[in-house]
């Protein structure tokens, strides 16, 4: 039996995996817990998450990605490891091709920590691919003509922005303000205002039910729980999607001015293409409420949320698996 092509997204928060032929076959969160004693993982994914803030002092749970590249490499190994046994790909009797994405910006040292840790999990031959390339795949762009098409790539860790033609990158730029990066806006907005601590989880659901980056965008309340700084006993406060709009406004306008940059650098007949065509976005932030509204009247072109937004990588992941062969180029030799 041959072995399959197997395509990851390694995200900062989520790894999600495609398999040529079955789709994306796991959607988990990048978290591992580990026995600080002894070294041993305890748990991965989803299990893993909701140790987070939950351990006792001998376990920690975390996330060995950061800013959409390895902080620590067994722990990334160990977490692929596990994933590609759960999903089957190891039981193969040859080892499966593995496509995994980066940010447009990693240097070559990241570059070969996240081929070694594929390998080191079981991969035959190891393919690199950027990002937003492969997200502006997976939303149905068609990349490989002669015109211009700009993607805005909203992870955990990262953003990136490209335009792409023929098939490359022609201009990109990523930063590392993202996902995390508004979860900890808003903890330490309601640290500063309320004297209040959260947990991470509770800020990542803040910014899911209630955030908003458009200046007249929702109004909705949420009650939170945490723990008050000033007598140490727990507290529940009420927040508005006002306030979280103020927290996450200077996030917000560092994304703006990447995709300014992008397009400031864009050959003239691109920007032509991009004004008719639009801007798609993609990854998890593409969900956060106001967010194509306020890109779209920033940069004065139209802006597209992406069907299925948080699996746009993945799903690229896939179609390039397709045409594998003709891309044997990209393979990068350590």
């Amino acid at each position: 039996m041959f072995g399959r092509d197997i395509g990851i997204d390694l995200g900062t928060a989520n790894v999600l995996i495609h398999i040529k032929g079955q789709g994306i076959v796991l959607d988990e969160p990048s978290v591992v817990a580990m026995d600080r004693r002894s070294g041993d993982v305890m748990a991965v994914g989803e299990e893993a998450f909701r140790m987070v803030g939950r351990t006792p002092g001998n376990i920690i749970a975390t996330r060995p990605m950061k800013d959409g590249v390895i902080a620590d490499f067994d722990q990334t190994e160990a977490m692929l490891n596990h994933f590609l046994v759960k999903v089957n790909a190891k039981s193969m009797m040859s080892k499966p091709r593995i496509l995994i994405c980066c940010p447009t910006n990693i240097t070559s040292v990241e570059q070969k920590a996240i081929i070694e840790a594929a390998e080191k999990s079981g991969s035959k031959n190891v393919f690199i691919e950027e990002e937003p390339k492969v997200a502006a795949v997976g939303a149905g762009m068609d990349i490989f003509q002669p015109s211009g098409n700009m993607v805005v790539d909203i992870g955990g860790g990262t953003t990136d922005v490209a335009v792409l033609s023929m098939g490359s990158v022609v201009t990109a730029n990523s930063i590392k303000t993202a996902g995390d990066q508004f979860d900890l806006d808003i903890l330490n907005y309601i640290k500063k205002s309320y004297k209040l601590l959260i947990g991470d989880r509770t800020a990542e659901m803040v910014k899911k039910e209630v955030a908003t980056v458009a200046p007249n965008g929702a109004n909705r309340e949420m009650e939170i729980r945490g723990r008050d700084m000033v007598n140490g006993l727990p507290r529940t406060i009420t927040i508005n999607s006002q306030e979280i709009y103020e927290a996450l406004t200077e996030s917000v306008n560092h994304i703006v001015h990447a995709a300014k940059n992008v397009l400031e650098q864009t050959p003239p007949e691109l920007s032509a293409d991009i004004i008719d065509r639009g801007v798609i976005l993609t990854g998890g932030g593409a969900l956060l409420h106001g967010i194509d509204e306020l890109l779209g009247d920033e940069l004065g072109v139209p802006v597209i949320i992406a069907e299925e937004p948080m699996n746009c990588v993945a799903n690229g992941t896939g179609i390039i698996l397709e045409n594998l062969d003709k891309m044997a180029n990209k393979k990068v030799k350590i």
